[in-house]
């Protein structure tokens, strides 16, 4: 036997062990909850023939009679919830063999090779990773066919089949080439061969089903019904919780053979390419992290979702290949067909991908809105770029209005009445920021705080995250609160602060220097000089936040021909 075949076969048997384990806790957990009661069949069986007998037996008796029908409700209420439990799904796009036969095509050529089970289905999630996912227990079940019911066309019309559905990170079909995604692909989908097994799939749907139980009941009591079962609700929970302690580790290596087997089996597909294509892998997560970070969050912040995220990680990653050094040679693959080809039409998916990552990412709304409207990279800099200075630039004036702050003497001395807009609002200028950040004396802190409150009351006042009308994709996920993965931890007041001066900055280089708000596919919102990205702001802003030192950024604003007393225009 070769070493391949003895490798997987070692991972396969450990997996088999390990499920077979998690099987025998349900077995001890049964027996454990059928004891009393065949103590009491004993009991009254020994008092029928007479060996048993007196008004101690009798107590005796009945008491474990008892204990034996409390046990058995309470199993019984168990082994329901765990039935009925509602496993979190992870949020994904659905993809229809309609929708990407040729990727559909790809992945059964793909397990044909490898002599497993082709995946039943395929969807796509807004990140760099690739997975199997068990969607046979009941609750999925019931899911798809609440789908059927809206959507009889639909991907739901069928029973969910015992083969896992295989979920593709969807910058992967964008950045990588069709054979990179087929090397890639290899160990995700030769994992259909371990989970195939009867006993490997009855543990898992036991595992899942125990942590649906402990989900459901750690959430929050909703309806007069929950909160009269609140105290049944949290004894199953926590019965469930100590099951599902002690299934932990076996389930932990089960997981591990299973992923062994496959990853030996694979080696005997595109092994060499594979190699090349994790190089891809490592390269596609760090733009899309810099993607979402530094360029999608803030337009979710204004109101805007970009509605074409992986065609942007192209770009994200051709600009990092020009800047990088190490990334050098990696463009040169764009010639070959790119894996988004295997897609019908791969801007309706990308659209759908992008929406989904501002829901899991940011907490978005499901659906597009007045208020939550998609936006072309074309339009990024005016729709986003822009709106975010002036946004900024006004809720700065509102907070220096609210201290009290007198118009900048420069502006008062050059506009005279204009100094004030007639409803006690000064003129904002850039002078106005700088003479008060200068004056010192804890007025920064005290400006920081006032514009993180204002922040905040903006944020609570258009906050979503309201399921579409049609049903919500995270319908399944659990009850954890939005954004389900935030980016960044809250800003402090100094990082607020920072922030909408150089957005004022900004809007007084577009408003009196002639510069243009746009986009860097590595950093964001960028100011534009005469064609030129201007990436120095940063630290004559924070010299001035900080300290109180103006010199750096007034050294700036001459280079570029700010001029400080004029007025900006607000959003």
């Amino acid at each position: 036997m070769s070493d391949t075949g003895t490798g997987e076969e070692l991972g396969a048997q450990a997996a088999r062990a390990r499920a077979l384990a998690l099987l025998r806790i349900r077995s001890r957990a049964t027996a454990a909850a059928l004891l009393p009661a065949a103590v009491a069949v004993v009991l009254f069986a020994a008092g029928a023939r007479g060996i048993v007998e007196g008004g101690g037996w009798d107590a005796v008796r009945w008491a474990v009679t008892a204990c034996a029908v409390i046990t058995l409700l309470v199993a019984a209420a168990v082994a329901v919830a765990v039935v009925r439990a509602k496993p979190a799904v992870s949020p994904t796009v659905p993809l229809s063999e309609k929708a990407a036969p040729d990727l559909y095509r790809l992945v059964r050529d793909l397990a044909d090779r490898l002599d497993v089970p082709a995946p039943s289905a395929i969807a796509l999630t807004p990140d760099c990773d690739s997975w199997l996912e068990d969607r046979t227990h009941p609750a999925a079940d019931r899911a798809a066919k609440d789908a059927a019911r809206r959507d009889p066309g639909g991907p739901g019309r069928r029973r969910v089949q015992a083969a896992p559905v295989l979920v593709i990170g969807s910058p992967f079909l964008w950045w990588m080439r069709v054979a990179e995604l087929r090397a890639v692909l290899a160990p995700v989908v030769a994992g259909t061969g371990p989970s195939a097994h009867p006993d490997i799939a009855a543990a898992r749907r036991f595992v899942r089903g125990l942590d649906g139980v402990v989900a459901d009941a750690a959430a929050p009591a909703q309806g007069a019904v929950r909160r009269v079962l609140r105290l049944p609700h949290a004894l199953i929970g926590r019965i469930a919780r100590l099951l599902l302690r002690s299934c932990h580790s076996h389930a932990a290596e089960m997981e591990r053979g299973v992923a062994a087997a496959a990853s030996t089996r694979a080696q005997a597909v595109d092994y060499g390419l594979r190699i090349v294509a994790q190089e891809q892998v490592g390269l596609a997560y760090a733009g899309w992290d810099r993607l979402l970070t530094r360029v999608a969050l803030p337009a979710w912040r204004m109101g805007r979702w970009p509605s074409r995220l992986d065609a942007g990680v192209v770009s994200a990653l051709t600009e990092l290949s020009r800047r990088d050094r190490l990334a050098d040679g990696f463009t040169s693959r764009l010639g070959e067909r790119p894996a988004c080809d295997l897609l019908e039409e791969p801007g309706a998916a990308d659209e759908a991908a992008s929406l989904l990552a501002a829901r899991l990412f940011h907490g978005g709304p499901a659906e597009a809105g007045p208020g939550w409207a998609p936006v072309d990279w074309q339009q990024y800099p005016e729709e986003v770029v822009d709106r975010k200075w002036r946004t900024e630039a006004a809720r700065l004036h509102r907070v220096l209005d609210d201290m009290g702050v007198p118009p900048a003497a420069s502006a008062g001395a050059s506009d005279g009445p204009g100094a004030s807009d007639g409803a006690g609002a000064a003129v904002p200028t850039l002078a106005r920021v700088v003479e008060h950040l200068v004056a010192g004396n804890g007025r920064g802190e005290e400006l920081a705080a006032g514009i993180s409150a204002a922040v905040a009351r903006d944020d609570s006042g258009t906050s979503g995250g309201s399921p579409s009308a049609g049903g919500d994709v995270l319908e399944f996920w659990g009850p954890d609160p939005l954004p389900l993965f935030p980016l960044q931890p809250p800003r402090t007041g100094t990082e607020l602060l920072a922030d909408h001066v150089a957005a004022m900055v900004c809007c007084a280089a577009v408003d009196t220097a002639g510069a243009a708000p746009g986009l860097d596919w590595l950093d964001g919102p960028t100011l534009l000089v005469d064609g030129e990205r201007r990436s120095d702001l940063g630290t004559p802003v924070l010299s001035l936040v900080e300290d109180g030192d103006a010199g750096p950024l007034r050294s700036w604003l001459s280079s570029v021909g700010v001029r400080t007393d004029k007025p900006v225009r607000l959003a």
